[in-house]
């Protein structure tokens, strides 16, 4: 009895599963050709140079000024030294402050790069969504992201309808 309802539950999943339609997208060919995505790529990138010179500039004051102890610091008073030093450590941590404000997980980076992308991904997302509801799409992959797509029939890739929804034609 048991082996019947078995049988019977594996051709339900099938019948079941032959019925839903599948697409995929290559979320990287779509990104290439939107060309907001590319600006705020650009502007990020931009960005992060500019407060990785920040960084860099505190870390390289905080270099010289050891370089400059290590030289000196035969001259100096036991209060000198600590004065030294004690100017070293800030300098140091002023620029771990900067680069943890600036680069950490949830830094200024991080808040720009959501605040540029977030629309874009959603303005894609909404394509894919209007897409699979017209054509009755269950499921869309991103062929990009998925490493466990071996292979995939060219036929159920949307990407190109996607642009186009999103008035990019290619």
């Amino acid at each position: 009895m048991k082996k019947i309802l078995m049988i019977l539950a594996m051709v339900a999943t099938t019948v079941g599963a032959n019925a839903q339609k599948f697409a995929l997208i290559d979320m990287e060919y779509i990104l290439k050709n939107v060309p907001a995505y590319e600006r705020a790529n650009e502007q990020l990138t931009q960005v992060a140079k500019k407060w990785q010179a920040e960084v860099e500039a505190l870390n390289t004051e905080a270099q010289t000024m050891y370089k400059n102890y290590q030289n000196e610091v035969v001259f100096l008073s036991q209060e000198q030294k600590k004065a030294r030093q004690d100017a070293i450590m800030e300098k140091e941590k002023e620029a771990s402050e900067l680069k943890k404000k600036y680069f950490g997980p949830e830094g200024e980076l991080y808040k720009k790069r959501t605040s540029l992308m977030t629309p874009i991904q959603e303005e894609i997302y909404n394509a894919v969504k209007d897409i699979s509801d017209l054509r009755g799409y269950s499921l869309v992959l991103d062929r990009a992201s998925d490493s466990g797509i071996i292979f995939a029939s060219p036929k159920i890739d949307i990407s190109n309808e996607v642009l186009s929804k999103l008035g990019y034609s290619n």
